[in-house]
C-alpha cells in the first residue's frame, strides 16, 4: 500500500479537499482555452492569419499532451504535493509570459509553457480517486472532472467578458494571479505523501506502454477518448469562426458566452460517475456515443438557427462529459497502482486528439465552411460509436463496469 493510500483509509477525502482539487483543475486546465475566443482579435494585433491564429489552440493542445505523457507518470513516482503545487506555479509562469508576449513566438512559447505545466489537472484526478472510498470513487472521479470541464468551458466566458473591458492581456494577467494562488493553496492543504513506486524516470515511461499492451480496455478506452475529444476540439475552434463572420458578427465576448451553455456537460459528471459506481459503466458509455453523434447531427444545421446551435453544444457537451467520467471509472480500476500512468496514457490520447481536430478544423474552415466540419466531425463521432459496438463483446470479458 501506498503511503496516499495508507493516508486515505485513516483521513477520508473530505467535501471541502475535493471543491478545492475540483477548482485547481479548472483554473489550470483553464488556461489552454482562453486564445479560443480572443482568435481574431489576437490575430490582427500581433500579424497572425486567421489559419495561424488558430494554431495558438493546437500549440496549448500538443504542449498538453507531451505533458501529460512525461510529466503526469510522476505523480506514481513523486511527493505529489510538491509535484502538483510546483507544476501549478510553472503554469502561472507561462500565463505572464503571453501576457507580456508582443510577437507570435513569445505568444506561442508562453502557450506551450502552461500548457506544459497545466497537466496538474491531470494528476489531481487520480489522487481524488485515490484518497476517496472505493463506494465514491466514481462520484469523486465525477467532482473533479466536473471542475475540469467547467474550466474549459468558462474560459471562454471568462476571456471574452475581461477581453471586453480592455486588451486581451487582461485575460492571461487574471488567470496568472489566480493559478498562481492556487499553487499556494495547494501546497498548503494537499495531504503529503509518497507513493511506493520506485521504478526509474524511463522504466515509469516504458511501463505505460506496457499497460497499453497488456489491457485491452485501457485501449478502448483511450481511443473512445482520442475521437470523442477530437469532436470536442473540431466544433469549438470552427465556433469561433463562425459566430464572429456572418451573418451572426459578434464580438469575442459574445463568443465566449456560449461556454456558459457548453457548462450544462458539467451536471452529466455526477450521474455519470454515479453510473459507474452502481456497475452501469457500459450503459452511460452507449448513450454518451449515441448522443455525441446525434448532437452532431444537429450541429450541421446551426449555421441557420441559432438555437439548433445551443441544443447541439449542450447534447454535446453532456454526451463528452458523461463519456469520460465513465472511462475513467473504468481505468481507475485497473491498477490502483499505477493511476498516474493510466491517465497520463489516456489523457496523451484524449488530448493528441484534441489537436488534430483543432487542426482540423482550422486548416477546414476556410476551405469548406462550418459544414463541412460538422460532416467530418460526424463521421469521426460514427466511428467512435462503432468501435465501441464492435468490440463490446471483448470488453465485457476484459472488464467489469
Amino acid at each position: 500500500m501506498t503511503e496516499t493510500s495508507s493516508q486515505s483509509a485513516q483521513q477520508p477525502l473530505r467535501q471541502g479537499l475535493l471543491m478545492l482539487m475540483a477548482v485547481a483543475t479548472g483554473l489550470t486546465v483553464a488556461s489552454n482555452y482562453y486564445a479560443q475566443p480572443l482568435l481574431a482579435v489576437i490575430g490582427r494585433q500581433i500579424g497572425l492569419s486567421t489559419t495561424d491564429a488558430g494554431f495558438i489552440v493546437t500549440t496549448a493542445q500538443v504542449s498538453y499532451a507531451i505533458g501529460l505523457l512525461f510529466l503526469v507518470p510522476l505523480g506514481d513516482r513523486l511527493e505529489r504535493r510538491n509535484l502538483i503545487s510546483g507544476m501549478t506555479a510553472l503554469s502561472a509562469m507561462g500565463l505572464a509570459i503571453s501576457a507580456l508576449a508582443t510577437s507570435p513566438a513569445q505568444l506561442l512559447l508562453g502557450t506551450a509553457i502552461s500548457g506544459v505545466f497545466s497537466v496538474v489537472a491531470q494528476l489531481l484526478v487520480p489522487l481524488a480517486a485515490t484518497l476517496a472510498s472505493p463506494k465514491q470513487r466514481g462520484r469523486a472521479v465525477g467532482v473533479v472532472m466536473s471542475g475540469l470541464l467547467l474550466g474549459v468551458l468558462l474560459a471562454r466566458t471568462f476571456a471574452g467578458a475581461l477581453a471586453a473591458l480592455g486588451s486581451w492581456r487582461i485575460v492571461y494577467w487574471a488567470a496568472f494571479v489566480a493559478v498562481g494562488a492556487m499553487a499556494i493553496a495547494l501546497w498548503r492543504v494537499l495531504p503529503p505523501g509518497r507513493p511506493a513506486e520506485r521504478l526509474g524516470y524511463g522504466a515509469l515511461l516504458g511501463s505505460i506502454w506496457t499497460l497499453f499492451r497488456e489491457e485491452p480496455a485501457f485501449r478502448l478506452r483511450s481511443a473512445l477518448g482520442g475521437l470523442s475529444f477530437c469532436t470536442f476540439a473540431m466544433l469549438w475552434t470552427a465556433l469561433t469562426f463562425l459566430l464572429s463572420a456572418p451573418p451572426f458578427d459578434y464580438s469575442p465576448a459574445t463568443i465566449g458566452l456560449f461556454g456558459l451553455i457548453g457548462a450544462a456537460g458539467a451536471l452529466a459528471a455526477n450521474q455519470a460517475g454515479r453510473l459507474a459506481d452502481r456497475g452501469h459503466g457500459a450503459l452511460a458509455t452507449t448513450w454518451a456515443l449515441v448522443l455525441l453523434v446525434a448532437s452532431w447531427l444537429v450541429l450541421c444545421a446551426g449555421h441557420l438557427s441559432l438555437w439548433l446551435l445551443v441544443i447541439g453544444i449542450v447534447v454535446m457537451d453532456l454526451a463528452i462529459q458523461a463519456l469520460q467520467v465513465s472511462n475513467q471509472s473504468v481505468i481507475y480500476k485497473l491498477r490502483p497502482e499505477a493511476r498516474g500512468r493510466l491517465t497520463a496514457g489516456y489523457m496523451t490520447a484524449y488530448f493528441i486528439g484534441g489537436s488534430i481536430g483543432s487542426a482540423i478544423a482550422a486548416a477546414a474552415y476556410p476551405r469548406i465552411g462550418w459544414t463541412g466540419v460538422c460532416a467530418l466531425a460526424t463521421g469521426v463521432s460514427l466511428v467512435a460509436l462503432l468501435v465501441w459496438a464492435l468490440l463490446r463483446e471483448k470488453r465485457a470479458r476484459t472488464v467489469r463496469n
